[in-house]
């Protein structure tokens, strides 16, 4: 039986105590409230607070508090928190007085044993997110989760999920996890783990968007990748040496087949899972030559020659925790009441006598500082192994001084973070790492695959549940042998082929396969300043570039439970392993012969013997596409076609930057605003003027307007005036090809600085 409580004001809330317990609800932002509840007086330091992977200097809120019938209640614009002074028990409102969260049960505090919380379950709610710990569903009503990394099973659990009915709960934890969403009783949902307290945030909505907006804001917005990882990768088999990675670089460069990056297996390393601070390249396989400057190796002088950008495969099973330590420059709290530094740490007696402590780990030498010869011989990106990092003994001690029970979850965030920071640190570019492992705020410095499972349905799952955490940067194998498999593979977020003991090449798939492989591939690459665009986007709000089907559309109760397609951006909707697809309302083309047709229904779209499913533009988009090329910047970004869908008002914003650096941090980009409307009686599509430069940006480019699925029209205009109906001459000309009924506008070099006013009359 609880004790009653007394409320104290805080700087962002309330706090509440009895003498024995603690419970702090405080505002992050209005839409943020963190709940703690805990023995004693003293907040105890959660580990993603301690090392930094969740925010915590925020921005004043204004907030209210009142006492009401022995009720404490905290109150923001947004939200409104009561809490029983009786017994602690709480209750999450939005601003007009509908509960979002209640407890059915005061929670339990822990950490001994731990906590445990449980709310009322309404009938209407559904559940989202949780990460890969689960491929079976995207909508979690009566499921049980176990957030706990494990190998092929659980990759990347999230303690994150959200509801349908406005808003998300972000559990501040790195121990096991047991999420109950109805499993046990369909009464209430609730949360356990042992060894730690309570701490949760409620992250308000009310659209989907805006609750993944909030967990960014609390875990890290996603990175933005470099330009070039857009494009094609290609992992060799484990058991290639130099000549066959050249062959294999020169095979994609004379077949014509686009590809930007290419990376070795563990075979590349004289000792197979070399796991020390000392590995070394393989003599016999890869011998090293050096280039003049022996700034890098000779092999990768001409890979990086050929337009190619190179990585390697990597495992570990260091001891990330002593490099946190040392960037954090804090005091640690350990060992009873001592304080005392990171750098006493490392030569604590204590720890260095622990049998369980690793042997590999040098406490005075970051992971990334023995990596660094690699990227200065021409490394470009790493490929992080879960190798040993899943199987860590339970009893290992930590330099931190925790064991596998807190740092199992957390091991992967730090080891993705230090390969991210280090490569920049250590060369002023874009990092792109790409781990299959992670916890909240993986989106923040990884990109991650759906690791050894493959490329087919149980991958897309893996990837729709992620959208749902904010996890967009997402990929798998490609699975290269059917029309479907390349499909999938070519219109995700990033684009993969793992070669690992077998022959994926596409110039052995065959006279059928592949024809099909190099059109995939090329239309990829032309859609690169889309998908760029995308991830500006997610860096920028949280929004993820794939993006389950409820993200996109909440309202729509049938698309809650749609685990063969997904939004790729704002406007291509792909379908995956099957050929029926729903349509949510509003008008859709078929882009395979740009029929129109109307949602919401299940449709079983024409789709070419040679294309591998569905995929559908939605009515009003513009999509940008640049030119055939081999490989992201072969060209400049001097031409670009607009492809039109006309329907209802619309705005896309195509992002530039020089795609290398991270001078687009201090202002070095440019973003055109392409606006479209369509009516009865005409269609206007207008592109701002672009204000804004980087390094290698064009000033002028060849612009060309393709619009899909309009009758012929009477007139069209270019800011205002007529334009010629035919394609002869070099001024701006306009024609429409009657069969498909595509009118194609050439405007010719146009300075990019200068707004474009196109009007079609009906």
């Amino acid at each position: 039986m609880e004790k009653p409580y007394q409320a104290s004001a805080t700087d962002r809330g309330i706090e509440l105590y009895n003498g024995e317990t603690t419970i702090r609800l405080e505002f992050a932002t209005p839409g943020i409230v963190r709940v703690q509840k805990f023995a004693g007086r003293q907040a105890p330091t959660k580990h993603l607070i301690r090392y930094e992977f969740f925010e915590t200097d925020w921005p004043a809120v204004a907030f209210d508090v009142e006492h009401k019938n022995s009720h404490a209640i905290l109150r923001s614009e947004l939200l409104s928190v009561s809490a029983s002074l009786a017994d602690g028990k709480l209750s999450i409102s939005d601003a007009a007085g509908g509960e979002l969260l209640g407890e059915t049960e005061p929670a339990t505090s822990g950490p001994d044993p731990g906590f445990q919380a449980r709310f009322h379950l309404p009938e209407q709610r559904r559940f989202f997110g949780l990460g890969d710990q689960n491929r079976d569903r995207i909508e979690h009503r009566g499921h049980l989760a176990d957030l706990w990394i494990r190998n092929v099973i659980c990759y990347l659990p999230i303690p994150f999920f959200m509801t349908n009915d406005g808003f998300g709960l972000l559990i501040n934890t790195t121990r096991q996890t047991s999420v109950d969403l109805g499993a046990t009783d369909d009464e209430w949902f609730g949360f356990a783990a042992d060894g730690d307290t309570l701490d949760y945030y409620l992250l308000y909505g009310p659209s989907p968007k805006q609750v993944i907006g909030r967990y960014t804001e609390v875990t890290g917005r996603p990175f933005m990748p470099p330009k070039w990882a857009l494009g094609l990768f290609f992992i060799c088999r484990t058991q290639a040496d130099a000549r066959e990675l050249m062959d294999d670089c020169y095979t994609f460069r004379r077949e014509g087949i686009p590809c930007d990056a290419i990376s070795l297996e563990p075979g590349w390393m004289e000792q197979n899972y070399d796991f020390s601070l000392d590995k070394k390249w393989h003599p016999d396989r890869f011998p090293i030559a050096f280039w003049s400057d022996r700034s890098q190796s000779a092999f990768l002088h001409a890979i990086h020659r050929m337009g190619y950008k190179f990585g390697l495969w990597m495992c570990t099973n260091y001891d990330f925790t002593y490099e946190e330590e040392r960037r954090l420059g804090r005091t640690l709290e350990a060992h009873g009441d001592e304080a005392y530094s990171a750098n006493d740490l490392f030569q604590d007696e204590q720890l260095q006598s622990q049998s369980r402590l690793d042997k590999l780990t040098r406490p005075e030498e970051p992971w990334f500082d023995h990596l660094k010869q690699f990227v200065d011989q021409g490394t470009d990106f790493f490929k992080q192994d879960a190798s040993a990092t899943v199987y860590p003994p339970a009893d290992r001690l930590y330099g931190n001084t925790l064991t596998d029970a807190d740092m199992h979850n957390l091991s992967p965030l730090m080891y993705s973070r230090q390969m991210y920071e280090g490569f920049r640190e250590h060369t002023g570019r874009r990092p792109f790492i790409f781990y299959c492992l992670g916890w909240a705020g993986v989106q923040a410095h990884a990109a991650t695959w759906a690791g050894d499972t493959g490329g087919e349905h149980n991958s897309a799952m893996a990837s729709l549940n992620l959208s749902m955490t904010g996890h967009g940067m997402t990929g798998s194998d490609m699975h290269v042998f059917t029309p479907e498999g390349l499909h999938f593979g070519f219109l995700q977020p990033w684009a993969q082929i793992n070669s690992f003991f077998c022959w994926y090449h596409p110039w052995y798939l065959g006279d059928d396969l592949k024809p099909i492989f190099i059109y995939y591939d090329r239309l990829r690459h032309r859609l690169i300043p889309y998908l760029y665009s995308c991830a500006w986007e997610a860096h920028t709000t949280g929004t993820p570039f794939l993006r389950a089907m409820p993200l996109e559309f909440p309202d729509d109760p049938a698309t809650y439970d749609l685990h063969r397609q997904y939004m790729l951006g704002p406007s291509l909707l792909v379908g995956v392993f099957s050929d029926r697809i729903y349509l949510p309302a509003g008008d859709w083309y078929n882009f395979w012969n740009d029929e129109r047709v109307s949602g919401p229904q299940w449709y079983e779209p024409d789709i070419p013997a040679d294309r591998g499913g569905p995929l559908l533009i939605r009515a009003g988009a513009v999509i940008p596409m640049t030119t055939d090329m081999d490989y992201v910047g072969q060209k400049p970004d001097d031409e670009l076609t607009l492809h039109v869908y006309p329907g209802p008002a619309s705005t896309f914003e195509l992002y530039e930057d020089d795609g290398t650096t991270h001078e687009f941090e201090k202002g070095a980009r440019r973003i055109t605003t392409i606006t479209q409307q369509s009516t009865n009686d005409r269609t206007d599509i207008t592109l701002s003027a672009a204000p804004g430069s980087f390094k290698g940006a064009v000033q002028s480019r060849r612009l060309q307007f393709i619009v899909h699925g309009i009758s012929r029209p009477s007139a069209v205009e270019l800011n205002g005036q007529n334009l010629p109906a035919d394609m002869i001459g070099p001024a701006p000309r306009w024609q429409r090809d009657e069969a498909s009924a595509v009118l194609t506008i050439n405007i010719g070099n146009r300075d990019v600085a200068a707004e474009i006013a196109i009007a079609i009359l009906h």
